[in-house]
């Protein structure tokens, strides 16, 4: 039993702090290639996704957002801000969560800036709060890879990809994005 509770504290520890791993923060260049590869898995996961990003007037790729806890968890990735295909600025996000959870697992999450103002609002905010800040529609795909098109009307939109595909009944809400200096 005090094994499990020395586990658990370290994982609390981790998890709220931020932390997944004991390596430093990824560099620019590291950043740059995991969004590149994110990105190709998006398009051959979304279908349409490739024109879906050209409408946008920009994407904020977290190509490796660990999620871990035991009870209590949190989230931790790092990634880009790209307009016009271009790296602009480089961002964590972050969240914690109380609840029955047990586990961890790695995603990659996609979120477009369809407006204008919706990217502006989020270059201009100090730390940025999805569902506070800014709301993120999660973009519903169907069975053929095809997007609900309701969805795409939104000023954000985002989508969450697993090692299996995209993930349903999660959300953005509550995750804290901040600009980080690479």
């Amino acid at each position: 039993m005090r094994i499990f509770g020395s586990i658990l504290v370290l994982v609390t520890f981790l998890a709220v702090s931020g932390c997944t791993t004991s390596a430093p923060a990824a560099s620019s260049e590291v950043i740059d290639a995991e969004v590149k590869a994110a990105l190709a898995r998006f398009y051959k996961t979304v279908q349409g996704g490739d024109a879906l990003m050209k409408k946008a007037n920009g994407a904020l790729i977290f190509p490796n957002v660990v999620k871990a806890g035991i009870g209590v968890g949190g989230e931790y990735g790092e990634g880009a801000l790209l307009v016009n295909g271009n790296t602009v600025d480089y961002y964590s996000t972050a969240s914690a969560s109380i609840g029955f959870q047990l586990g961890a697992q790695v995603k990659t999450e996609v979120i477009l800036f369809m407006e204008p103002s919706a990217l502006k609002d989020f270059q201009n905010s100090q730390g940025w709060e999805a569902g506070v800040d800014g709301s993120v529609a999660l973009v519903v795909v169907g069975a053929g890879g095809e997007i609900d098109t309701n969805s795409i009307r939104k000023p954000i939109i985002g989508f969450i990809i697993s090692n299996k595909g995209l993930m349903y009944n999660l959300t953005f809400e509550g995750s804290k994005i901040t600009k980080i200096d690479r």
